[in-house]
C-alpha cells in the first residue's frame, strides 16, 4: 500500500491526463466548427453557381443594389380551401359514407394507419372516421394507380397484391399488402412524384356512398335531407300515385346526373323513390353542411360590402393620388421577379424619380383557372386596411381587360430569403432584429383578428432604410379573437401540428411559424426539412423537443423557439392571457430597444446600398404589353 505522498502523486497525473485530454476536445470541436463553416460556405457557393447556370442569359436588374433571388427555386405555400363548413362554426361535421368491413380488414386498416408517420397522431375519432369510409375497389394486374406528375386526391392501403413504385422508368420499392401510402393527399393538392402500378387496394373516399343491386337510395315519404350526384352506375326513379298502386318509372339517371336537390331548400318529406340498378356509387351532401356554406358565403359577403363602404367613405377623405390616376402615369424601372401568378415590376412616377413603387401584375385567367379569386379579393381588404410600420403597404388597385395590378410599396432592400441564402446564417442580434420587426407585424394583425399563416424568410422584405415589412398575404385570413379555421396553408417546413391534423387553428400558428423563422435564421437550416412533404409533416408531429438544436443556436433563443413551437397552440407563447407582451419578456429579448424599434431609431444589422441607373429603364408603362386602357378599382366585379 502506497504512502499519501504517492497517492497525490497519482492524483496529480490523472489530474493532468484529464486536462490534456479536456485541451484534445477543444481542440477537436474548434477544428469541427471550422470545417462546420467551409461547409456552409461551399454549400452557399454551390448554390450561387448553380444559380449562375441555370439562368444563362439573366443580367441582374441592375439598376438597383437588389438581391434579386427570382434565379434560385424559392419555396411556395401550400393552400387546400375546404368548402364544406363554415370556419366559424364548432369543429366541422364533414358528411362521410360508411362501408362495412370484415374484422380482418378493420385491423388490417388500423395497424396501417397506426404505422403511418403522419396518421398515428391523429385523435382516435379521426382515425375510426377515416377507417369507417374506406371503400372496396379491385384493379386489374398492371393498373397504374398514379402516375409521376399527375394531381393526387387518394389514399389507399394495400389488401391484396403488390404495387411497384418507380420514377422515370426506374423502379424504387415495392410495396407490400398493409401499407398506407398516399396520405399526403388527404392533406392538400400533391402532385404524384413516382408511379403506382399493379395491386388490389383499398381506398379513402370522403363521401362516397356505395349501394347494390335494389337498395333504395331514397324512399317516397322519407325525411329527405341529402343531395345526390350519380359517380358510377344508374339510379331508377319511381312515383307511386297511392299505395295500392305499383310504383311508375319516371327517368333512369347516369353519371354525372343528380337528384334530392329540394332537400338542400328545405324540403322534409320525399315526393319520389330512387333505387340503384346494379351497383352504384353516388357523391352525397348533407343539407346542415350545406346550409353552413350557404350562410357563409352570405356573411363574407355581407363584410365585404361593409369593408367597400368603409373604404370607400376613407378614400373620399383622403385621396393619395390623384382621383384620375392610371397606370401611363407610371414608368417600369425593371423587373423584380416572377410569382406563381404574378409579375413584379419596379416603377416610379412620370417625372419624379424618388418616388418609386412595386407594381405586382396579376393575371385574371391564371387566378381563375386555379379558383384563387377570393383569396385575392381577401389579401386587398386586407392590405388596404393595415396600416403598420412593419407591414408592406398597398396603396391603389388597378385594371384592365387581362390583369389586376397592385401598386404596392417598394422594398428595395430585397428579402431576407436572398439575405440568408448569401450570408449562410445571421447572428443572434440581426435575428433579434428582424424577429421583433415580425412580432410587431403579428402584434398589429392579431389585435385585428387577422392570421397571416405564410410566415417565412420570403415573406420578409427589407426597406430602404433596412427595416423588415412583412408581405406575401396570400394564406392570411380574418380569423377573429376566438375563431377558428380549417383551411390546409402554409408552407412545409412551417405548418403547425393542428393544421396537419385538421382540428382548426387560430391566430398561435403565426406564433409557431415565428419559432421556425428564429430556428432558419440562425442556424441556415429549418428544423424539419421540407424536400419530401410527408417526412417534413411527420416530424412536425413529433415536435420541437425531438429535434437537435446547433451551436450556433444558444440556450436563451432556443428556450424561445420551443416555447414559441409547443405542440399544443394554448401554450405556446404569445398565446397566453398576456399576449404578445409575453415575447417582449422573454430572457432572450432581456435590454432589447422595442420601443427604439418602433420609432425607428435602432440602427438595422444590414443598410442596403441602393443605387438608381437612369440609364437602364425600360422606359415603357406597365400596360403597354397588352395596351388596355388601366383605370382604378376595388377587383369585386372582375370575379
Amino acid at each position: 500500500m502506497g504512502t499519501l505522498r504517492d497517492l497525490q502523486f497519482a492524483l496529480q497525473l490523472k489530474i493532468e491526463e484529464l486536462r490534456q485530454r479536456d485541451a484534445l476536445i477543444d481542440e477537436l470541436e474548434l477544428e469541427l466548427d471550422a470545417k462546420d463553416d467551409l461547409i456552409r460556405r461551399l454549400q452557399t457557393e454551390l448554390d450561387r453557381m448553380r444559380a449562375t447556370l441555370s439562368t444563362p442569359g439573366a443580367s441582374a436588374a441592375g439598376c438597383l443594389a437588389l438581391r434579386n433571388s427570382s434565379q434560385r427555386v424559392k419555396r411556395r405555400a401550400v393552400m387546400a380551401e375546404s368548402t364544406r363548413w363554415d370556419d366559424k362554426q364548432f369543429p366541422p361535421q364533414a358528411p362521410t359514407s360508411s362501408h362495412s368491413k370484415s374484422p380482418e380488414c378493420v385491423e388490417l386498416i388500423r395497424e396501417a394507419l397506426m404505422e403511418s408517420g403522419l396518421m398515428r397522431h391523429l385523435e382516435r375519432g379521426q382515425q375510426l372516421a377515416l377507417l369507417d369510409c374506406m371503400e372496396p375497389a379491385t384493379v386489374s394486374h398492371g393498373t397504374c394507380l398514379t402516375r409521376e406528375g399527375d394531381k393526387a386526391s387518394f389514399a389507399y392501403v394495400i389488401e391484396e397484391g403488390r404495387i411497384e413504385e418507380s420514377k422515370a422508368g426506374h423502379k424504387l420499392q415495392t410495396l407490400e399488402a398493409g401499407r398506407l401510402f398516399g396520405e399526403i393527399a388527404l392533406l392538400h393538392d400533391h402532385t404524384c412524384s413516382t408511379t403506382l402500378t399493379e395491386t388490389s387496394i383499398l381506398f379513402f373516399s370522403s363521401c362516397c356512398c356505395h349501394y347494390s343491386e335494389g337498395d333504395y337510395l331514397i324512399h317516397h315519404g322519407s325525411p329527405g335531407d341529402s343531395f345526390f350526384i350519380v359517380s358510377q352506375g344508374q339510379v331508377k326513379l319511381t312515383e307511386r300515385k297511392s299505395v295500392s298502386e305499383e310504383p311508375m318509372s319516371l327517368n333512369t339517371l347516369g353519371r354525372g346526373d343528380w337528384f334530392g336537390e329540394r332537400a338542400l331548400r328545405g324540403e322534409d318529406s320525399r315526393i319520389v323513390s330512387a333505387v340503384a340498378v346494379g351497383d352504384v356509387t353516388c357523391l352525397v351532401m348533407e343539407r346542415d353542411p350545406f346550409r353552413r356554406l350557404v350562410s357563409c358565403l352570405e356573411e363574407d359577403s355581407k363584410a365585404g360590402r361593409e369593408n367597400r363602404e368603409t373604404k370607400r367613405s376613407e378614400e373620399e377623405e383622403e385621396v393619395p393620388f390623384p382621383a384620375d390616376l392610371s397606370l401611363a402615369d407610371f414608368q417600369v424601372v425593371c423587373c423584380l421577379g416572377e410569382g406563381q401568378f404574378s409579375t413584379l415590376e419596379l416603377v416610379h412616377y412620370k417625372g419624379d424619380l424618388r418616388r418609386t413603387y412595386t407594381l405586382k401584375i396579376i393575371k385574371k385567367s391564371a387566378v381563375q383557372s386555379c379558383g384563387q379569386q377570393g383569396r385575392m379579393q381577401t389579401e386587398r381588404r386586407i392590405l388596404m386596411e393595415a396600416d403598420c410600420p412593419f407591414i408592406v403597404r398597398l396603396y391603389q388597385t388597378f385594371r384592365d381587360a387581362e390583369c389586376l395590378y397592385m401598386l404596392l410599396e417598394a422594398c428595395l432592400g430585397g428579402e431576407l430569403w436572398t439575405l440568408l441564402r448569401e450570408r449562410g446564417t445571421f447572428d443572434e442580434a440581426s435575428t433579434r432584429f428582424y424577429g421583433t420587426c415580425v412580432v410587431e407585424a403579428l402584434s398589429y394583425l392579431h389585435s385585428r383578428g387577422i392570421a397571416h399563416r405564410d410566415i417565412r424568410p420570403e415573406n420578409i422584405h427589407l426597406d430602404q432604410h433596412g427595416y423588415a415589412k412583412l408581405v406575401g398575404f396570400g394564406c392570411a385570413k380574418r380569423i377573429g379573437s376566438r375563431g377558428k379555421s380549417w383551411t390546409f396553408c402554409g408552407s412545409v417546413g412551417y405548418v403547425a401540428p393542428e393544421v396537419i391534423l385538421c382540428k382548426g387553428h387560430t391566430t398561435a400558428v403565426d406564433y409557431w411559424a415565428l419559432g421556425i423563422l428564429i430556428y432558419e435564421l440562425l442556424s441556415g437550416r429549418l428544423p424539419f426539412p421540407a424536400l419530401d412533404p410527408l417526412k417534413a409533416y411527420v416530424g412536425i408531429l413529433e415536435g420541437i423537443d425531438a429535434v437537435e438544436f446547433p451551436k450556433p443556436i444558444g440556450k436563451a433563443a432556443a428556450n424561445l423557439i420551443k416555447r414559441l413551437c409547443r405542440s399544443n397552440p394554448s401554450e405556446r407563447l404569445g398565446s397566453h392571457r398576456s399576449g404578445v407582451k409575453d415575447i417582449y419578456r422573454h430572457k432572450w429579448f432581456e435590454r432589447f430597444d422595442w420601443e427604439g424599434v418602433r420609432q425607428r431609431s435602432v440602427t438595422p444589422p444590414i443598410l442596403p446600398c441602393i443605387h438608381h441607373a437612369q440609364e437602364q429603364q425600360d422606359c415603357r408603362s406597365p400596360h403597354d404589353n397588352n395596351g388596355n386602357t388601366s383605370e382604378i378599382c376595388d377587383w369585386d366585379k372582375d370575379f
